[in-house]
């Protein structure tokens, strides 16, 4: 525990955290006066599992039972408290690595970046595999699995969601009654409900390609089920291997999982299939401090593959493939606000994830969640979007057709009834 003890005594400052080791020895952290966080470590080897390498460490910790949250906190609370702390101005955080983990951490995060055809369909797989029951638990009706738009923080996640789809919408300029014949491909489309939606506005023909095969399956069912299947259609693809032409093109939360060497084949490629008059629409996590690394955890349990890029890698990428920049907006707490969502719906369901899995995953979702969570609060992470064009003339001189299209928008699309209903139920 001396390590362990060392390293938070340096870390917290600010609120308290109480530690009950597995021999029943209290050790305390922060303010006195604060309301005390309390944790429970179960074994003689889980402080030092910890210690020896808090990136990895405390998550698995947790999942494997041998650090445990005591009522009323939980471990999002831990997260958010930690966290909070360690990221504070002139604090590197807890424990950064010697030298040489640093140099073999880099090169193991260089090779998982290289995501060619096979490895980027596995990596898909892992992550979005899980059971559709699994993602109905958490996710909105929509099964928006990205960045919800909060325009008021009081909103409910559906009405988020529903303002974000109108956002994406309002920047692909897309108007009502001139959209007949227009194209649209929908790269990582999910479960397909961006694209059901624009379809449902806009009339515009909808192609949606992913490498999860059950998302394609049931966004394939959600158009037959709404009488659009001609027009929406969603393909088990690789975006690499599309050869036909768009009007618009919309990557929403997938470039995160390209990889970062793979940034310039990507702008590349999607410049090739957009026709000279389009326009894209990239929405993306990024990183405010430069480039940097995927977090070994997250590399090994949540997104194998991933990596969340910098603004920097961005504009440079579509700079040297032909594209023009239109408008970048940098969106900062909302996806704070939208796991928070998640994890509360989570954590409800607790049983009903135990039952379809064990409680090692659902413990480790909840880590997963309280993780994200607390990296747009309080560290290096906030969403972009970049419109990127090929032709200047595409898009009016001002910017103010975007909040006016996405505020007509907005009002086409009240809180759902089956939401009311499923709120009156609970």
């Amino acid at each position: 525990m001396w390590l362990l003890d060392k390293m938070l005594r340096s870390v917290i400052r600010e609120g308290q955290l109480v530690i009950t080791d597995h021999d029943g020895k209290v050790y305390t952290y922060g303010d006195a006066a604060a309301d005390p966080l309390r944790i429970r470590l179960t074994d003689k080897g889980a402080a030092l599992h910890i210690a020896k390498d808090p990136r990895i460490g405390a998550g698995e910790a947790y999942m494997d039972g041998r650090l445990v949250v005591e009522p009323p906190h939980d471990i999002r609370d831990m997260v958010l408290l930690v966290m909070r702390n360690a990221n504070q101005p002139g604090k590197e955080g807890m424990a950064a690595p010697n030298p040489v983990r640093r140099a073999v951490d880099w090169m193991a995060f260089k090779a998982d970046q290289i995501n060619l055809r096979a490895k980027a369909s596995k990596n898909v797989v892992h992550h979005y595999d899980l059971t559709r029951q699994f993602y109905e638990l958490f996710l909105d009706e929509d099964r928006q699995y990205t960045m919800a738009y909060f325009t008021d923080p009081a909103n409910t996640l559906e009405r988020a969601q529903v303002d974000k789809k109108a956002l994406i919408a309002a920047k692909l300029r897309l108007e009502p009654g001139r959209c007949e014949g227009m194209r649209l491909l929908d790269i990582g489309c999910g479960w397909g409900g961006l694209g059901l939606y624009l379809n449902r506005h806009f009339g515009i023909e909808v192609l949606g390609v992913s490498l999860a095969p059950d998302q394609v399956r049931f966004a394939n069912e959600r158009a037959e089920a709404a009488g659009v299947a001609d027009k929406v259609k969603f393909k088990l693809i690789d975006y690499r291997d599309v050869d036909e032409r768009f009007d618009r093109i919309t990557s929403v939360g997938m470039i995160e999982h390209i990889g970062a060497a793979h940034f310039r084949e990507y702008f590349a490629k999607t410049n090739a299939l957009l026709n000279p008059d389009g326009i894209m629409l990239t929405h993306t996590i990024g990183r405010v401090n430069g480039p940097g690394t995927t977090d070994k955890w997250t590399r090994k349990y949540i997104f194998p593959g991933g990596y969340i890029p910098a603004m920097s890698e961005l504009v440079t990428a579509l700079e040297q493939t032909g594209w023009e920049v239109a408008d970048i907006e940098v969106l900062r707490y909302h996806y704070a606000e939208t796991l928070a969502a998640w994890y509360e719906r989570t954590t409800r369901h607790e049983a009903e994830i135990t039952a379809l899995y064990d409680a090692r995953l659902f413990r480790m979702w909840q880590f997963y969640l309280a993780g994200a969570e607390q990296s747009f609060r309080s560290g290096p992470m906030v969403n972009f979007h970049i419109q990127s064009i090929k032709n200047r003339a595409a898009l009016p001189m001002t910017r103010d057709y975007i909040s006016a299209d996405a505020a007509r928008l907005t009002a086409l699309d009240e809180t759902p009834q089956w939401h009311l209903d499923k709120q009156a139920a609970e």
